[in-house]
C-alpha cells in the first residue's frame, strides 16, 4: 500500500495568499499615516517657531504694538511661511491681545497663536 503525503490543496494556498495580501495593504497604509502625521507635525513645529519668534522680537523691544492687522513671513527648516499679526483692544487699555496667524505657502492656515501683551 502506497501512502499519501498530506498537503495544502490549492484552495488552501489561495486563501493564505489573500489573507497576507490583504495585511500587507493594510501595513502600507498604516506607513503612509505614519509619514503624513509626521510631515504635519514638522509643519506646525516650524509655522509654531516662526510665530512665537514674531511675539518674542515684540516683547524684547518692549513696544506697546498698535491695534491692527500687519503681514509677516519667516523661514524656518527650509520652508516659507506667511503670516498675519492682528492686534486687538482688550477691556482694559494696558493690555493688548495679540495673535499671530501662519499659513504655508500655499496660503493654507495652519496655526493661530495668541498672547495678551502689556504695556511696559
Amino acid at each position: 500500500m502506497r501512502t499519501q503525503g498530506r498537503g495544502f490543496t490549492l484552495i488552501e494556498v489561495l486563501v493564505a495568499l489573500v489573507i497576507v495580501a490583504i495585511a500587507l495593504g493594510a501595513g502600507i497604509k498604516a506607513a503612509g499615516a505614519l509619514t503624513n502625521n509626521a510631515e504635519r507635525l514638522a509643519e506646525v513645529s516650524a509655522a509654531q517657531w516662526c510665530a512665537e519668534n514674531l511675539l518674542t522680537e515684540l516683547r524684547l523691544t518692549q513696544q506697546f504694538p498698535d491695534i491692527g492687522e500687519s503681514p509677516f513671513a519667516c523661514e524656518q527648516l527650509g520652508r516659507s511661511y506667511a503670516g498675519k499679526l492682528k492686534v486687538s483692544p482688550t477691556p482694559n487699555p494696558l493690555f493688548r491681545r495679540v495673535e499671530a496667524f501662519v499659513a504655508n505657502d500655499q496660503g493654507q492656515p495652519v496655526l493661530n497663536l495668541a498672547t495678551i501683551m502689556g504695556k511696559f
